[in-house]
């Protein structure tokens, strides 16, 4: 046998390796966010859950060819998506977009477009509306989730009970350009959007119950709903439960590097240690949210299931 065609069968074989784990680790995803499901609801059986990105999950073996996995669509009520129509430059993505088609009668699916210009909003407002989604654009100046619009599209004074009722969103999950946290709940006070997703955190400081039953109703006076912001997928240096012994490694589950984020560790998120820091005991972020009064959580970086073991 030629060296050529020894390599080529390893590389094939590296390849499915790769698929294997893949697969396994987006099951467990979808355990573990059906696991978070079961434990919210127990407590507030109207609490709402929004996993972001990796929407390969969403089907058994996390295969779209496949039929939709029920008890994950049972456990959530939208989906969010990065990037579907623009990234920076207009280039949709018709696969990730056929995928959500499949679940548009299920689920609330919710896009955060990159834009390139400010004047390609109301493109992208338009193409969400063609396929019944909610959108928040965001101009290049607001990468990273920290400034409020001057406008609401589809503004209205409806009562917002649940997900499928919404007809636009903020999402806010930067404080950066807040100097405390009165002018940061104000600023959202005076604003008409459905839905809001910003991080429970100002700071270090989680907010208080008081603090997000004042986000509650619109401006108009419509109720609307507040959703925090939760990474699932990799352990973020500067929450509450980081300890300063923790790196790269250590624990082992904290597993791999996340390129672009110096300050985050793509986790293996089925360990014991990792769920238990989510989700089911008192002292769990799931249950902080709870207290606090939140509707429900938006869980980022359900991705790590293909991080985990491509890219490297």
């Amino acid at each position: 046998m030629s060296k050529l065609f020894l390599l080529l069968v390893g590389m094939l074989f590296l390849f499915s390796c790769k698929e294997k784990k893949t697969i396994k680790a987006g099951v467990k995803m979808q355990d573990f966010i059906i696991s978070i499901s079961e434990y919210a609801r127990s407590q507030d059986p109207d609490f709402i859950l929004i996993p972001q990105n990796g929407e390969e999950i969403l089907f058994t073996d996390i295969d779209p060819e496949k039929g939709l996995n029920t008890n994950l669509i049972q456990a959530i009520d939208g989906y969010g998506v990065e990037e579907l129509f623009y990234n920076q430059a207009y280039t949709p993505d018709d696969y990730r977009l056929g995928i959500l088609r499949k679940v548009n009668s299920s689920l609330k699916v919710m896009v955060a477009d990159y834009l390139d210009v400010d004047s390609n909003a109301p493109n992208s407002f338009q193409l969400a509306d063609a396929n019944q989604f909610i959108a928040f654009p965001r101009s290049t100046s607001n990468y990273d989730y920290k400034a409020i619009p001057s406008t609401v599209y589809h503004e209205n004074t409806n009562n917002i009970q649940t997900l499928a009722q919404a007809q636009n969103y903020l999402y806010l999950i930067s404080t950066d350009n807040y100097s405390d946290k009165a002018t940061f709940l104000n600023a959202i006070q005076q604003t008409n959007f459905d839905v809001v997703i910003i991080d429970a955190f100002f700071g270090d400081d989680l907010l208080t119950a008081d603090d997000v039953a004042s986000l509650k109703t619109k401006l108009n006076g419509g109720q609307r709903l507040v959703i925090s912001y939760m990474n699932i997928g990799s352990a973020e240096k500067y929450r509450y439960y980081w300890k300063k012994s923790w790196g790269l490694h250590h624990p082992l589950w904290l597993k791999k590097k996340y390129d672009g984020y110096k300050d985050e560790i793509w986790v293996k998120f089925w360990k014991d240690e990792w769920q238990e820091i989510i989700y089911g005991n008192d002292d769990s972020y799931t249950k902080k949210l709870l207290n606090a009064g939140f509707d429900g959580v938006y869980l980022d970086n359900v991705e790590a299931y293909y991080f985990l073991y491509h890219k490297d």
